[in-house]
């Protein structure tokens, strides 16, 4: 099962899932490799840039999934129901305002029909993807066979990236659409300008040298000028950023920096700066540094500070459970859970703390924090997998091979999800909610003919929803 110097949380093992995706006509040698980020803090500030947008495009913010993929590529996607930024992105946007320029530019497209062909976004399976499976993870959980099936069902997703692109028609006219939303939300619409005559220069190089961001959302410098024309006569073209934007901003790129790139950290937020985004990024620094003591020392005098801040108990949770602290690790695992009860991530944390002290209550507790999670994220496969190893050291068979069939499930491996699934209905009580649910995982998961044949004697055929 899991090993107990891992965590689960955001950002420490995300990024080891490597998908190659290639955009445009870039040469093999020049292919970046990928990973999904999940972090609760950094959705939320996304989030909540991008929701005056959203509404002002009549779009609910809380039927959009924020994700977040590790490239240093400059780009970022709207889709029905799903909004996608890149790291390379988020460090690049020297303002919230600039970032929300871009989301309303993207949100323009999408709200113009033109994002990414959505029949296409469909095929590629874009929901059983996106829906919190926290793919990094799994793939640094155990380097399973099952944890490469994950790789394999995010193809669709990375390839449907790959086939966005747009015309200059298009362009102008999201340019507009996005001009005209940051004005209905109340927002400036120079950030939008400022961030693509920022780049400007990529239309001077060829295909293979432009950032994939402007290979796909062509520029011009008419463009921008109109561009630029059209948000300067905007009534709220002089409004600024208030300063709780601005440092959640500063937060979010100096939490990326300090787990991308440590060593550049360490250097760029200098010791004497003693400003709360410098320091936080140095005490990740340092734990990416596998200097535990030098972070926590780091973490703890901001949370005397701060006291009540979840992300730091998180973080120093995070830190005492991978350097094998397991026991100490418990205690601000609670307390970010405390004090922010409606984040899953934050709970799989705990849970999976508490499912390695191997004492039977604590396991007990464990299961219940994950199952509670997972009314927030149903598709979380690490809880499913988490789950399924506390049910086993529980010695609750039938669930620990139930929750091993959702595991594979929600990673794309219907194969081991329909045998798992068909081993859980041999120990699970007939009839139950578990045996009915393990008998709907059979049902979708391609079975065999005598999959089939075992379910139809029973009658367990009739349709049945997941």
């Amino acid at each position: 099962m899991i090993s107990p110097a891992r965590s689960v949380s955001h950002f420490a093992l995300s990024f080891v899932l490597a998908v190659a995706m290639v955009i445009g006509p870039k040469p093999a040698a020049a292919q970046e490799t990928l990973s999904l980020i999940r972090d609760t803090e950094i959705e939320e500030i996304l989030a909540k840039d991008s929701e005056p947008i959203l509404r002002a495009a009549g779009i609910d913010p809380r039927n959009v999934e924020i994700i977040i993929v590790g490239s240093k590529e400059l780009n970022a996607f709207a889709a029905p129901r799903v909004m996608g930024f890149n790291t390379g992105l988020i460090l690049e946007a020297d303002t919230p305002n600039e970032l929300q320029g871009v989301i309303a530019h993207e949100v323009g497209h999408l709200t113009g029909g033109h994002s990414a062909r959505r029949d296409e976004m469909n095929r590629a399976g874009m929901k059983p993807f996106l829906l919190t499976m926290g793919l990094g993870v799994l793939a640094a959980l155990a380097g399973s066979p099952e944890a490469g099936a994950g790789l394999v069902s995010s193809a669709g997703y990375f390839g449907t990236l790959g086939a966005m692109g747009f015309s200059r028609e298009q362009e102008s006219r999201a340019d507009q659409a996005g001009a005209t939303l940051l004005d209905k939300a109340g927002l400036s619409g120079k950030g939008l300008a400022d961030f693509f005559d920022n780049f400007r220069y990529q239309e001077v190089f060829d295909e293979a040298r432009r950032f994939a961001y402007f290979r796909s959302h062509p520029i011009s410098s008419d463009r921008i000028e109109a561009l630029r024309r059209r948000v300067e006569n905007q009534p709220n073209y002089n409004k600024t950023d208030s300063p709780e934007a601005m440092a959640e901003h500063a937060i979010m790129k100096a939490k990326l920096d300090g787990f991308i790139n440590p060593q550049v950290a360490i250097t760029k937020y200098e010791e004497k700066d003693t400003s709360y985004p410098a320091r936080y990024a140095r005490a990740i620094a340092y734990y990416q540094l596998k200097e535990p003591d030098r972070a926590l020392k780091l973490i703890d005098a901001l949370l005397q500070q701060y006291p009540d801040n979840p992300y730091l108990w998180e973080l120093k949770g995070q830190i005492l459970f991978e350097f094998a602290r397991t026991q100490e690790a418990e205690a601000p695992q609670r307390r970010s859970v405390e004090l922010k009860p409606d984040a899953p991530l934050l709970r799989i944390n705990l849970g999976q703390t508490l499912i390695a002290l191997d004492e039977k209550p604590k396991v007990e507790e464990g299961v219940a924090e994950l199952r509670k999670a997972l009314t927030q994220e149903e598709d979380n496969a690490v809880a499913w997998r988490l789950l399924a190893e506390a049910y086993d050291k529980l010695g609750q068979d039938g669930m620990a091979r139930l929750a091993t069939a959702e595991y594979n499930f929600n990673v794309g491996d219907k194969q081991q999800a329909r045998i798992f699934a068909m081993r859980a209905r041999e120990m699970l009580t007939r009839g139950t909610p578990e045996w009915r649910r393990a008998t709907d995982i059979v049902l979708v998961s391609e079975p065999t003919r005598d999959d089939m044949r075992e379910l139809a004697r029973e009658g367990s055929t009739t349709n049945r929803t997941r």
